[in-house]
């Protein structure tokens, strides 16, 4: 399996050899050069498949550079229910993603897919975990050393860093925004004391944070120099480790692959649904990706228009859904690619014209006008809308959600189809956005043991300002 960039001027590149980069070297996101399909029996073979084993079923078909035995103990390594507990639920912690179903809405079944039961309590765990792995058997392999710079808006980083933390030939420097992110999250990741984890706090907003990232990742001298590498989800491996999700969750919700199912994902950069738009193109019987964003609607605007139009900083709101106050999807690129017919020529420049002007128009392309056939519809939500979500689930199914997935359940509820099941991608436990839980429902979100004094832990971050050169100065000056 080869890799292409979605600018179209990089060279075919194998999955090693696109591991522990991020950006192509012409500025775009590498996707594989096809996608592989799965057949009906294929889908119903691997219904008695363990999650590790149905990790490994879909990666080798993405990395088959990878010999079979060392990728098939890399998933086994990864996914165990000793990791993915949290002392949460944990007689389905074999599961690893439990689907949780909570009632019939409108001639239809809406559940919930358990994604938060890694070490950080988030969705982001299922990919950064493997990723972990991944990257220090790479590094094993060819003897290199890895200095990752991510940028975060709150999980990512978390994730991240417990992933790397104490790994062999790793060193992490997290961009995250100043006072930006929950007290929770902000605790998880400037308490870890391992030497290998720096956190750096932006006085900006994620979009800053990101746009470093993407400036260091386009200094090529800088990057090859220095080692760089990004666990964003510019990074192919995160993308591809989460389709193995989208899979477990249509096993567990039918019983014979005609069956379709719906998916409603909380949307911020884009990575999380556009692992679910790959596993629709792959043949996964997905009827509607229901793409739901918060005041932050960019997304949303995009695919009820065909208007793309970046905010810039100032624009970029604070909300109770904090990990998705994003006004660049940096994977949304990798969507308009394959809308576009792979087209890198015009995919680089729009995102050229983004670059320069904010936005781009496609509402009168023809390209636009074939927007239903990959499945996307859209909605966005408000502050009141995810209290009174949290307080109706809570009610009626007796289920505590984070304001993400309030956001999902909000938006999926516009979309139902009676006989279609629809399946809302959970973001995080709740206790990682306690204030919000407590604005909702009066009463605090059940912490597990494992977390109790965590904003009581002493602290390491560097505060600077939104200035790629200051980063990189840091980074030269902790090379270890």
């Amino acid at each position: 399996m080869l890799y292409q960039s979605t600018r179209g001027k990089s060279p075919q590149v194998s999955f090693q050899q696109i591991l522990l980069g991020g950006l192509a070297p012409d500025g775009g996101l590498y996707l594989p050069v096809r996608y592989p399909t799965v057949s009906p029996a294929q889908l119903d073979d691997w219904r008695k498949l363990s999650y590790a084993d149905l990790a490994y079923e879909i990666l080798r078909l993405y990395s088959d550079d990878i010999p079979a035995g060392d990728l098939r103990a890399l998933t086994h390594k990864t996914y165990t229910a000793a990791v993915y507990c949290n002392g949460r639920q944990t007689d389905l912690a074999s599961d690893i993603t439990p689907l949780h179903f909570l009632g019939e809405e409108q001639g239809t079944s809406l559940s919930l897919l358990s994604l938060s039961n890694g070490p950080t309590l988030a969705f982001k765990d299922m990919a950064m975990q493997l990723l972990g792995n991944l990257f220090e058997y790479a590094l094993k392999k060819s003897g290199q050393e890895l200095n990752i710079l991510g940028a975060t808006s709150g999980d990512t980083g978390s994730a991240a860093e417990y992933a790397m933390r104490g790994k062999a030939g790793i060193q992490v420097f997290m961009l995250s925004p100043q006072g930006k992110m929950s007290a929770f999250q902000a605790a998880q990741m400037y308490s870890l004391p391992d030497a290998n984890i720096y956190n750096l706090a932006v006085t900006g907003v994620f979009d800053d944070c990101q746009d470093i990232v993407k400036a260091v990742s386009n200094d090529l001298e800088f990057k090859a120099r220095y080692h760089i590498g990004t666990v964003n989800s510019i990074n192919w491996g995160r993308v591809v480790a989460q389709i193995v999700y989208y899979f477990q969750a249509y096993l567990l919700a039918t019983k014979a692959s005609s069956e379709r199912v719906s998916f409603a994902v909380p949307s911020g950069n884009f990575g999380n649904i556009c692992a679910g738009h790959i596993a629709r193109m792959m043949g996964l019987p997905i009827e509607r990706l229901v793409l739901a964003t918060n005041e932050n609607n960019v997304l949303d605007e995009f695919f009820r228009t065909g208007i793309y139009r970046a905010r810039k900083a100032a624009q970029t709101l604070h909300t109770s859904s904090p990990s998705m106050d994003i006004s660049k999807a940096s994977n949304f690129e990798r969507f308009i690619f394959d809308l576009l017919g792979q087209d890198g020529q015009r995919t680089a420049a729009l995102f050229k014209q983004v670059d320069e002007t904010g936005s781009f128009d496609l509402s009168a392309d023809p390209a636009f006008q074939t927007l239903q056939q990959f499945g996307f519809y859209s909605g966005s939500s408000s502050h009141q809308n995810r209290l009174d979500t949290i307080r109706q689930i809570d009610t009626k199914y007796g289920v505590m959600i984070d304001p993400h997935t309030a956001d999902g359940v909000q938006v999926a509820r516009h979309y139902l189809q009676p006989g279609i099941a629809m399946i809302v991608l959970e973001t995080a436990l709740p206790i990682k956005f306690a204030e919000t839980i407590e604005a909702a429902l009066g009463r605090p979100a059940e912490c597990p043991p494992a977390f109790q004094s965590i904003k009581t832990l002493p602290q390491r971050v560097q505060t600077m300002r939104p200035d790629v050169n200051q980063v990189k100065a840091f980074i030269t000056s902790h090379l270890q």
